[in-house]
């Protein structure tokens, strides 16, 4: 049977840690028998999870015989992980074990070097702290989750959830996976390139850059027209220059860039009045319904109208 070997660290988040226990352990083959051995495990008898502490009723070595590894969020982004843990999780990996981390897990999984030159997602509060700690990561914030085969990281707690549909999916076909999102109400059809509702306020972009500047000009000028040559002009470099600059410092283009902080202004303009779709677009710089309309499901994964259903303010 596929053993499932969920890491529980002091700080752990509970929401996290429970969510592939609940997953897992109710799946069911077509037959009715368990599709998974879950086990959690710890590298010391009791873990503190904050409100409990938690009695893991396996050790380390569970790592050593799982085929997949759930790595929780830890509280504390921050938090040094213990050399032995990753140690085993890089043995682990070495010896062809799958390594999924929900959230901010994905901080563990970036501490073993084994995310280095791959493309990872985690909460979109926590993307620019990860980009920063981890510059060799190519982190994406705006993806529920990403399959880089024996690698997968996911985003905020909801995303959780898809990841582990997506792995039931991946083991054992789309019906037993089906049954198990009905089982935790959850769509089957959300994949890992639907984006996160929430953009984050900027794009990671390391501290100190030297476009920061420019980064606050384009911000506060995001709903006027802006041409390349005039981006250019202002930043004092030529076109070509600026475009590889840029993207050497923010891994984008300034107009993509721009066009993410026009959706960011568009969003809290959504969120927080009744103005039309239509006129928030022209009022953050789009020069049509239909650019705006396009962008705005591009990047957000839901139209305007539906992101202000979902997300606009009590009044």
């Amino acid at each position: 049977m596929h053993i499932v070997a969920v890491l529980a660290l002091d700080g752990v988040v509970a929401f996290d840690l429970s969510t592939p226990l609940e997953v897992f352990a109710r799946t069911r083959l077509a037959g009715g028998e368990p599709a998974y051995d879950v086990r959690v495990c710890a590298p010391k008898p009791e873990i503190d999870a904050g409100a409990f502490v938690l009695r893991a009723p396996w050790g380390l070595e569970a790592l050593d015989t799982a085929d997949t590894i759930i790595l929780p969020g830890l509280v504390e982004l921050a938090a040094a992980v213990p050399e032995e843990v990753l140690a085993r999780l890089r043995a682990a990996s070495a010896r062809g074990a799958r390594l999924a981390s929900i959230c901010a897990g994905a901080f563990v999984l970036a501490a073993t070097g084994l995310l280095d030159g791959r493309r990872a997602t985690t909460h979109w509060l926590a993307a620019a702290q990860l980009a920063e700690r981890f510059p060799a990561v190519d982190v994406d914030p705006d993806v529920l989750y990403v399959d880089e085969g024996q690698l997968l990281t996911s985003a905020g707690a909801a995303a959780g959830l898809d990841l582990c549909l997506h792995l039931i999916r991946r083991d054992h076909g789309s019906a037993v996976a089906a049954d198990a999102a009905r089982l935790s109400v959850m769509p089957l059809e959300r994949d890992g390139g639907q984006a996160q509702f929430i953009v984050p306020e900027r794009p990671p972009a390391p501290r100190g850059s030297i476009m920061e500047p420019l980064l606050r000009w384009l911000d506060e000028n995001a709903g006027r027209e802006l041409t390349m040559a005039e981006i250019a002009a202002h930043a004092g470099m030529s076109t070509r220059t600026l475009n590889r600059r840029f993207r050497e410092q923010t891994g984008t283009t300034p107009l993509q860039w721009l066009h993410r902080a026009r959706i960011r202004q568009a969003q809290h303009l959504l969120e927080t009045t009744a103005e039309g779709v239509d006129r928030i677009g022209a009022r953050v710089g789009f020069g049509s319904p239909t650019a705006f309309r396009e962008r705005f499901k591009r990047i957000v994964g839901t139209s305007p109208h539906a992101y202000r259903h979902a997300f606009r303010s009590a009044v």
